[in-house]
């Protein structure tokens, strides 16, 4: 009896036909890299100009720091595909097939509620309450401008007026989207969910895998400055 070298074309598992969208914090991703350079300008000054307990300090300090730094900013992302939405938060990993979400909530926080009840919060979504405000603002003044026959509202003197700090060109509020951005990307996710919900390739189990390459460095980083500080 022999087994075929490979498998026939109509075995093999269907390719993707679309790449997954990833979605990250840009506040956060820049936030991350300007830590991470104020931390190894002072943890790289004091490792190599210190004296005493200093470098050793420094170095405890940068195992510690650097993998919450890390997992706190540059890491959060969500990749939504056709079949399932990977939540990528600090210290755990996601996989939630589509068939699994029972409904992506947003309040003070985004997050993704599993039908057994578990609730998964999307961290490189958040919620920014000034983008929503501002977002209801130029809803509330495209509609005002509608009703008047397209005429946009013009703002008095002051801040903003003339041209100032703040100007909008003399509109009431600046233009832009009526939603906010995090919101708009809720939006996507839901219309992902109510497309493939029902899809056979999209049922699974939930899957939760721990960051151990962030939880380990991290450990031992504070144990390491807490032996320094004991021992002082």
């Amino acid at each position: 009896m022999t087994t075929p070298d490979h498998q026939s074309p109509a075995s093999q598992p269907p390719v993707p036909t679309t790449k997954d969208r990833i979605y990250r914090s840009p506040m956060a991703l820049a936030g991350g890299v300007f830590l991470l350079l104020v931390v190894g300008w002072l943890g790289f000054d004091a490792l190599f100009r210190g004296h005493g307990r200093a470098p050793w300090l420094a170095l405890a300090g940068m195992i510690l720091i650097v993998p919450l730094v890390i997992a706190f900013t540059l890491r959060p992302a969500v990749f939504a595909g056709e079949d399932r939405m990977r939540i990528r938060n600090p210290f755990r990993v996601i996989s939630l097939p589509w068939g699994e979400v029972a409904s992506l909530r947003s309040g003070y926080s985004n997050e993704a509620v599993a039908k057994s009840g578990r609730k998964y919060q999307l961290w490189a979504v958040p919620v920014s309450l000034r983008a929503r405000k501002k977002a209801e603002m130029r809803k509330s003044r495209a509609a005002a401008d509608a009703a008047r026959g397209g005429e946009p509202t013009r703002r008095g003197f002051g801040f903003g007026g003339m041209g100032g700090f703040g100007s909008t060109g003399g509109a009431g509020v600046p233009s832009g989207p009526t939603r906010a951005e995090t919101d708009q990307v809720m939006d996507d996710l839901r219309e992902l969910l109510e497309r493939q919900g029902e899809a056979e390739s999209a049922q699974g189990e939930v899957t939760v895998r721990w960051a151990y390459e962030v939880i380990a460095p991290t450990l031992a980083g504070a144990v390491l400055f807490a032996i320094l500080l004991a021992t002082g």
